[in-house]
């Protein structure tokens, strides 16, 4: 056993003592979840936040996630390297951005230990660096044919095809590749059209305008509450919007700490991302949520949550909390909502419209949340329900392991639902139980 591993068991022992003391000094919280949802008063943690993150088992063989009833789930690809984001492509095939979060400088005894548990939970450690591409080519719901797409980029994640160019949004990027129709391997250099800083939150979601004009780009947080200094923040915590003609980029919306998983809902024509909020006020406090983006709209981050909630840990800025934007729908404390795509009605029998989200799950709070796939109705353009669960089991009943991590989600060339799960290394397909 390592230093680190050691070091994770007693961070794993000081987490735990932390979480048994706040339990006996408050009352557990309900989620907060839906367009009201009631969120307790912050409770601050100091300098020893709640830290508790089950060990990465992965799946035993013949083990697969628990599909809701109606439905059912299979391995579409497996052997993947911690798969994460997902594309298809016009003929059918599905291209897998697989990375893993590479940690900068440690400064704190708990940095140390939040790499260290990280570690642990299989979210931290050599980066494959590469996409690769998924082939079914006799339409069995298997691909049997896996081929590196692209190699060598620096922690690849979002992807989006505009004609014949292949987009890739990396830590410190967003590049443009030549694309032909067919093929396996894209072997030419990339253009970059965007400089990004790399660091913090690095994922880098696209998702192109509908008429393709535009490139829009999730971009988190460097920190969790601006712990550096604005000046390091700055074009973070916010979408942008490339025009694909100039070559211009704007900040589209902004105070968003963490916006990963981008969507159009088709009948308004209104962007959605999900967004993962700051950590150390309390396992409900303040929730992940689920928003529609206005143009030139402000979310909050660092400054206050959930509206105008100020959180007393930022110094202030009274003109950005005044036009803080509430979100339109949370999804629970801290479940890492990060998969985002919309689901037609009939995709999958009994569920109408709706948002398809990967909970990738939670590390700061004292019961875990999210380790699943849900889903939430929408009406009219808007949410109009509580959230059903698509896929869960991902998380062990004692919580001690994980057999898997939800992250991507995007309907498949065939119709159904692909999933990446980044712990069990497999891309699920979830179709209808006929």
């Amino acid at each position: 056993m390592g230093l680190s591993d050691i070091f994770a068991r007693i961070v794993a022992l000081v987490g735990a003592a932390a979480i048994l003391w706040r339990r006996l000094h408050g009352t557990p919280s309900e989620p907060a979840v839906g367009s009201n949802p009631a969120i307790p008063a912050a409770r601050p943690q100091g300098n020893i936040p709640t830290l508790k993150m089950p060990t990465a088992r992965g799946w035993a063989p013949g083990q697969t996630p628990i599909a809701a009833p109606g439905l059912r789930v299979n391995a579409f690809a497996a052997g993947l390297k911690h798969p994460r984001w997902m594309h298809v492509l016009p003929n059918g095939d599905v291209t897998v951005a697989q990375a893993l979060f590479l940690p900068g400088g440690i400064r704190s005894v708990f940095d140390y230990a939040m790499v260290s548990t990280m570690k642990r939970a299989a979210a931290v450690g050599d980066s494959p660096n590469r996409i690769t591409l998924l082939r079914d080519a006799d339409g069995d719901g298997v691909a049997e044919i896996q081929e590196t797409f692209l190699e060598g980029l620096n922690q690849p994640f979002g992807m989006a095809l505009l004609g014949d160019t292949f987009h890739v949004g990396t830590a410190d990027g967003v590049f443009a590749f030549p694309y032909t129709a067919g093929v396996k391997r894209i072997t030419a250099l990339g253009r970059k059209l965007i400089e990004l800083k790399g660091g913090g939150h690095w994922t880098r979601s696209l998702l192109p305008s509908p008429d393709g004009r535009k490139l829009f780009i999730g971009v988190g947080s460097l920190t969790n509450i601006d712990d550096g200094g604005m000046e390091l923040e700055e074009g973070r915590a916010a979408i942008h919007e490339l025009d694909m003609a100039s070559g211009q980029s704007r900040i589209f919306a902004g105070g968003l700490r963490n916006p990963v998983g981008l969507a159009w809902e088709p009948n308004t024509g209104v962007l959605w991302t999900v967004v993962n909020e700051r950590d150390g006020l309390g396992d409900e406090t303040p929730p992940d949520y689920l928003t529609s983006v206005r143009d030139g709209g402000f979310y909050g981050w660092p400054y206050c949550y959930w509206g105008q909630t100020v959180d007393d840990r930022v110094p202030q800025d009274p003109v950005a909390v005044a036009k803080a934007i509430t979100p339109d729908y949370a999804l629970g404390g801290h479940t890492a909502s990060l998969g985002l795509c919309w689901l037609p009605a009939g995709t999958l029998p009994g569920f109408p419209d709706g948002m398809a989200i990967g909970q990738h799950g939670s590390w700061n709070r004292s019961t875990l949340s999210g380790y699943k796939v849900v889903f939430v109705p929408f009406a009219n353009g808007r949410p109009a329900g509580p959230p059903r669960d698509i896929l869960s089991g991902f998380l062990a009943p004692d919580e001690r392991v994980s057999y898997g991590r939800p992250v991507g989600v995007t309907v498949g060339p065939d119709g159904s639902l692909l999933v990446a799960d980044d712990v069990g290394d497999v891309i699920w397909r979830v179709t209808p139980d006929r």
